[in-house]
């Protein structure tokens, strides 16, 4: 099949007769601080939203469920198509082949400044072959399904008649109704040593304890929901968000008038990581951490918790979920600005630096 039938058959289509709400919980809107003052800059300053009512599926998307939907369009997940050496400069050319980046547990402690020491770019890896050639998919249909960029997984959410949450919408869901806790169950990270996620327990990149059973991913469900019925809404898989990436949050509206409605960021503009390699890719939003974030490394477990990934990247630990903003909830549309405020603040970009 030629590269041109294969791109044109990836269109994506509405999944005929079905039911849009199976398996998706009721998050009601309100009012809440996002962010955290308590850990890394990024997630600074807390700052009040309000958010909508929306539908959100209970869990990350599945093997299974992407596999349906490959099913029924052809779809070519971006892992899986040859890539443009204009797009990176300076590439090693024997890596501009299909392929996506895999985790590799290191012998022992490495520099962690350093994430070459433990990601590799595997040609031929992808969300049917997670670890690359020779692996599959086998047991773990009930895995969230991991290599997809962001196009892939905005993608599945089109044909499934839904959308990618806003990163507002994301923290506010993942928080479960519990203000300004640290972590989706509370403030105690095991409370009477009970895991509640699947996270890395030891000395990242090289120790895993296994404390929750896991190395790797999960079977969704394996963990008890938060007070919203969401499962894995912290560790397990990175869940892409549709905002683009900024260094830091808006600050506090300084009347309640003011305050973010709903708020989008739907710019690139501040999102590039400027003297970083793929500074030319903006980078959207992704929230929850995954089964890789550890205490001594990446303690991002948490609702708050927050990265910007350039928009082509795939990785073995990013999946994603969906949403849907009706019936009965009103619906954003690019763009659009529900604050009573200045667009700025509305669109989330108030505060922030250039």
């Amino acid at each position: 099949m030629s590269r041109a039938t294969r791109l044109a058959r990836a269109e994506p289509e509405t999944a005929p007769g079905r039911s849009v709400h199976k398996n998706m919980v009721r998050v009601p809107g309100g009012t809440f601080l996002m962010g955290s003052d308590d850990f890394y800059p990024e997630e600074r300053p807390v700052h009040r939203v309000s958010i909508d009512g929306f539908w959100m599926d209970e869990h990350p998307v599945t093997n299974a469920q992407f596999r349906r939907f490959v099913k029924a369009t052809g779809y070519v997940t971006v892992a899986e198509r040859p890539l443009d050496p204009v797009n990176y400069p300076g590439a090693d050319p024997s890596l501009l082949v299909p392929g996506s980046l895999v985790f590799r547990k290191t012998s022992g402690p490495v520099n962690l400044r350093d994430f070459r020491n433990w990601w590799t770019y595997t040609p031929g890896a992808s969300w049917r072959r997670p670890e690359g050639p020779g692996s599959n998919l086998g047991g773990r249909e009930r895995h969230p399904v991991v290599h997809v960029a962001y196009e892939d997984a905005e993608a599945y959410a089109r044909w499934a008649g839904k959308d990618l949450p806003t990163e507002s919408e994301w923290e506010f869901a993942a928080r479960g109704g519990l203000e300004g806790a640290t972590y989706a169950w509370g403030d105690e990270f095991a409370p009477k040593g009970k895991m509640l996620a699947n996270t890395w327990q030891g000395q990242f990149p090289w120790q895993n304890l296994k404390t929750d059973r896991y190395e790797g991913t999960s079977p969704v469900k394996a963990f008890p929901p938060n007070g919203y019925g969401l499962y894995d809404a912290t560790g397990n898989v990175w869940e892409w968000t549709s905002d683009y990436f900024s260094t830091r949050h808006p600050d506090e509206a300084t009347k309640p008038c003011c305050v973010p409605r709903n708020p989008r960021v739907d710019s690139p503009e501040r999102s590039y990581a400027v003297g970083q390699p793929g500074a030319h890719i903006p980078r959207k939003v992704i929230k929850g951490g995954s089964h890789l974030c550890a205490p001594n490394y990446c303690l991002r477990y948490r609702p708050a918790a927050r990265q910007g990934e350039t928009i082509d990247t795939s990785t073995s630990h990013i999946g994603f979920r969906c949403i849907t903003r009706g019936p009965g909830f009103p619906q954003i549309e690019p763009g659009s600005r529900l604050s009573s405020c200045s667009p700025a603040s509305s669109l989330g970009l108030e505060g922030h630096d250039a």
